[in-house]
């Protein structure tokens, strides 16, 4: 996985990936009777695995804005976010990010720090790297297929922190019980989205820290919204940087 850019091959595989998927949505009914209940196989109920890793969270924006009364309304609305979560958590996995959380109009994705090989050790560039590829692929292939439907396009915004979390499983066996990152980087990159405005990309001051220095240099800028934390030991604020870098498109 090439980390610092977009490849012709690997984007040819997105377009390819984006009308596959709207060929499928499209030719299926989007709400159905009854549910279906996932199967739940990766943590033991109160059971938990520590790691260090970046968090990145998205959000759409004004997502509960958008109508979705009528019954037509519901089922575009289903179309809409069955495409794009779909191509997003797809984007995730090919960067090696594994998907904790899906909240209805978002998504939380860690990033493990591994030994080094592909696709790479560094895993706040990985999470990066990822979010480029995401806007790039929203901006010029999913968009695109809104407009054509009369759908405003999705804007979104994408926090990311590193540090050391624990990945738990918690609830009920047999009632609700879903996985959550606890730790100061997942409530760090959680708080950040709500310091960011659609389309941004914000990085907490650990996840800066491993960013490369000419991606810092050229692309990251301290921004002045306080975030209302502090340094633990000197109460200095703890900085929030926006990463205003995008891929350049490939075809």
């Amino acid at each position: 996985m090439n980390l610092d850019g977009l490849e012709k091959t690997y984007w040819e595989a997105q377009i390819t990936r984006v009308q596959d998927l709207r060929a499928r949505i499209a030719s299926r009914a989007a709400v159905a009777p009854g549910r279906v209940v996932p199967e739940q196989t990766d943590l033991v109920i109160g059971t938990g695995r520590r790691l260090d890793a970046a968090i990145m969270f998205t959000d759409i924006s004004g997502f509960s804005s958008r109508n979705a009364v009528s019954s037509d309304e519901q089922e575009m609305m289903v179309r809409v976010l069955n495409l794009y979560f779909s191509v997003m958590v797809g984007i995730a996995e090919d960067y090696g990010g594994f998907i904790e959380k899906n909240t209805g109009d978002g998504l939380m994705a860690y990033f493990e720090a591994k030994p080094a090989g592909d696709p790479g050790a560094n895993p706040t560039k990985r999470a990066l790297s990822c979010a480029l590829t995401m806007d790039a692929v929203n901006l010029y292939l999913v968009e695109p297929i809104l407009r054509a439907s009369g759908i405003p396009p999705i804007q979104y915004r994408t926090s990311i922190e590193y540090g050391p979390i624990t990945i738990a499983r918690l609830g009920t066996r047999q009632g609700f019980n879903a996985n959550v990152a606890v730790g100061n980087a997942a409530n760090f990159a959680a708080k950040m989205l709500s310091l960011l405005r659609p389309a941004e990309i914000g990085l907490g001051a650990a996840a800066y820290d491993q960013v490369p220095l000419d991606w810092r240099y050229l692309y990251a800028q301290l921004s002045d919204v306080n975030t209302g934390w502090v340094y633990t030991g000197t109460s200095a604020p703890y900085p929030l940087y926006l990463y205003t870098g995008r891929w350049a498109r490939v075809i």
